[in-house]
């Protein structure tokens, strides 16, 4: 019991550490873009086929299921995060962690992965990798609300072929703003919400000529809805361009820093801490912190270079250090709870740095007389990973993790045009990588040594490892009817395992599992058919898929290692329809069905935890009064799911749940204010826990908040 308690007070590590496997809100989402206003009774056409494309444009991949959510719908939304406004998306599920508005640490996970979901699910920034080599991945708060013009999301793992490693179960595209008319505008406002929530907004651009500027900047904090639940994030997003017919060229900036307090997950028993599930607002590690600071550049130039053809060259650096502490709240010889007891058990101090650079060719040809476009480029990657793991700030690092990861690949994604009705497209992508791992152990520094480790195994192995792999998709788009589409497509994918999954908690932890570098790549097979229909003032969207996975990376908790799992399967069904009623009041509702098992091995036919196999939601949104009194609201339902660590899916399941979301607002000129509900019927619920490996019924899990509320107000100038 006692390693199953230490393991469940680590992993809540800024960098990726292992909790934020996350039990889903399988909120599904819609086409958020929402009805257009329609004559009643007049038939709506969808456009024409467009064989044009760029890593940045929507719908790019033929046959594959794919959404937009605009800065509209995000300014509308009544979520206050983006992973909750990503959450009402068809065949996306949310993991809950910290607590807060922000949506510090939380994943955002398409078609059920549930505890890896962050690796699994690939993020871009304008078309760009944004993922980091960590388990921390893509942090959804580092990104203002207020700098995103649009989101394009495409399920399942074509993506792979255009954006590399990662994509298994689908790419997000956050496109930032830039500014696109002349002169200057502005936007500031304001926000204060239950537990302290606090926020200021404020974007700014400039466009003279063919040049153009913007920042946007957010700065937020909140006291959390738990002891030690404090949160700091602060955010600056800056786009300077210049625009010809002849010649484009960009140069982007990020800045963002982070302070969050850990306030550990909760047991259901009070078999250890005098705290439980039963005072949902307790903290079991009232002293753990972490801080992140982040920053990024990226620039690039499109030019053409011959008829037809446009060269596009861009290049980045990504810079982040992060660091965090845990304490012993165990201290010899018993296991009393004392919040003021104990010392440091574990500081980490990480840097990462990644470079890159991504030229490509646009170009329009004719395949066989058909009327044709191919992106084909070369993608390069390297990121510099250095972790020091300490018993304390200030003290002697036990151990140095030193891993040198770079990729090299050549892609090719063609688009035609076969009949006026039919479009087909195929690519695929060739990719070595090569990783370079170390373990400097100092064995002087570690008060554990040798007692808590089997002999020979406090140091991890060097590892000096390179491979090829592979991507492939072929998918195709039939107009039946000018109002119905049928689409379908096959893939292959894969995903190199990261930085922390190779090095497992690897730290001062005593009694500590032994752990290796060496861990196998994750391949996928996607197979996905489905249906588009548009008629009148309805939208309506469905599809199947199946996909079955190898390798499959995920954490064990109770040994704090990394393994790759047996055969898995996803099979899915997901579905989302817009109606406008009126030009003035709009409704959704999606429904998906996920099933997510385990293929072979000694868990064959058992369910992957963390996945519910049903979800839902539905949504309406009313402008009552022209724009200046605006009403929306959304429901998201999801099922009962099992929990982390219970492969064997004999301890309690998840609850289902279900919760409401309600947003007030309106705007007067050049002023605007809402008042959003969060939970409004205030539902007692959590969403990601871990179960005992020895003791059955025994857990610990993150409780999210009751009611909240927020008030929001500003201008534009």
């Amino acid at each position: 019991m006692r390693r199953i308690v230490r393991a469940q007070t680590k992993e809540r590590c800024v960098m990726g550490a292992w909790v934020r496997v996350a039990g889903a809100m399988m909120a599904l989402g819609v086409f958020v873009q929402g009805a257009s206003a329609q004559e009643q009774g007049a038939p709506v056409v969808l456009p024409p086929i467009d064989v044009g494309f760029s890593r940045t444009a929507s719908g790019i991949i033929s046959g594959a299921s794919s959404s937009t959510i605009t800065a509209e719908d995000i300014a509308r939304s009544p979520a206050q995060s983006l992973p909750d406004i990503l959450a009402t998306q068809a065949g996306i599920q949310v993991q809950h962690q910290s607590g807060n508005p922000i949506g510090v640490n939380d994943s955002v996970d398409l078609r059920g992965f549930g505890a890896f979901a962050k690796s699994n699910t690939l993020i871009l920034v304008n078309g760009r990798r944004y993922q980091d080599f960590d388990l921390q991945g893509f942090d959804f708060a580092s990104i203002p609300l207020n700098s995103i013009e649009r989101i394009e999301i495409t399920r399942g793992n074509s993506g792979a072929v255009l954006y590399g490693d990662g994509a298994v179960g689908g790419v997000i595209n956050i496109v930032t703003k830039t500014q696109n008319t002349p002169g200057t505008s502005g936007k500031i406002e304001g926000a204060i919400g239950s537990y302290g929530y606090a926020e200021g907004r404020l974007s700014a651009g400039t466009a003279v000529g063919p040049w153009s500027a913007s920042v946007y900047s957010n700065s937020a904090t909140a006291r959390g809805y738990r002891q030690n639940g404090e949160t700091r994030q602060d955010n600056v997003v800056s786009n300077f361009s210049y625009r010809t017919s002849a010649f484009s060229y960009y140069l982007n900036t990020t800045v963002d820093r982070q302070r969050q307090n850990f306030p550990g997950t909760l047991p259901n028993l009070p078999l250890v801490f005098p705290v439980t599930l039963d005072n949902p607002r307790g903290a079991t590690t009232p002293r753990d912190w972490g801080n992140k600071q982040n920053f990024s550049i990226t620039t690039g130039f499109t030019l053409p270079v011959w008829t037809g053809a446009e060269l596009i060259v861009d290049g980045g650096v990504r810079r982040k250090f992060q660091q965090s502490e845990f304490y012993d709240y165990f201290p010899a010889p018993g296991f009393t709870y004392d919040a003021s007891a104990g010392g440091p058990q574990n500081y980490v101090n990480t840097g990462m740095t990644t470079t890159s650079l991504t030229p490509r060719l646009d170009i329009t040809h004719n395949l066989f007389g058909l009327s044709s476009k191919v992106l084909t480029g070369v993608d390069f990657y390297n990121t510099q990973y250095d972790s020091d793991r300490y018993a304390f700030d200030g003290g002697q690092p036990i151990h140095h993790y030193d891993i040198r990861q770079s990729s090299l690949a050549f892609y090719a994604m063609n688009r035609t045009t076969i009949l006026p009705d039919v479009d087909v497209s195929f690519g695929g992508r060739a990719q070595r990588t090569t990783v370079r791992a170390s373990d400097g152990y100092n064995s002087a520094a570690d008060t554990c040594f040798p007692f808590c480790y089997p002999s020979g195994t406090a140091q991890i192995p060097s590892f000096d490892n390179s491979e090829w792999q592979w991507a492939a998709h072929a998918g195709v788009e039939y107009r039946v009817l000018p109002t119905l589409t049928l689409f379908g497509r096959v893939a292959r994918a894969f995903r190199v395992p990261n930085a922390d999954e190779r090095v497992g908690a690897g730290s001062a932890f005593s009694m500590m599992t032994p752990t290796t570098f060496d861990l196998k790549t994750q391949t996928s097979h996607d197979v996905e058919g489905g249906v588009r229909f548009n008629w009148q003032r309805l939208k309506v969207e469905s599809s199947v898929y199946a996909m079955d996975l190898n390798n499959e990376i995920h954490y064990l908790p109770t040994s704090m290692v990394n393994i790759n799992l047996d055969p898995t399967r996803r099979l899915g069904w997901e579905n989302s329809v817009v109606y406008g009623v009126t030009d003035t009041l709009r409704l959704r509702a999606t429904a998906a069905y996920t099933k997510a098992t385990f293929r072979d091995g000694p868990y064959a036919g058992n369910y992957v935890p963390l996945v519910s196999r049903w979800s839902g939601s539905a949504g309406v949104s009313w402008d009552i009064w022209q724009k200046w009194a605006t009403l929306d609201v959304i429901a998201r339902m999801w099922g009962k799911r099992y929990m982390d660590n219970d492969q064997l899916n004999v301890q309690p399941e998840i609850p289902a749940n279900a919760t409401v979301d309600v947003r007030l607002g309106g705007a007067y000129e050049r002023f605007f204010w809402s008042l959003s509900v969060q939970n409004l019927f205030d539902v007692n619920y959590y969403d990601y826990s871990i179960a005992s490996a020895t003791t059955r019924g025994y857990y610990t899990a993150y409780p999210s908040p009751g009611r909240t509320f927020v008030v929001r107000a500003g201008a534009t100038f």
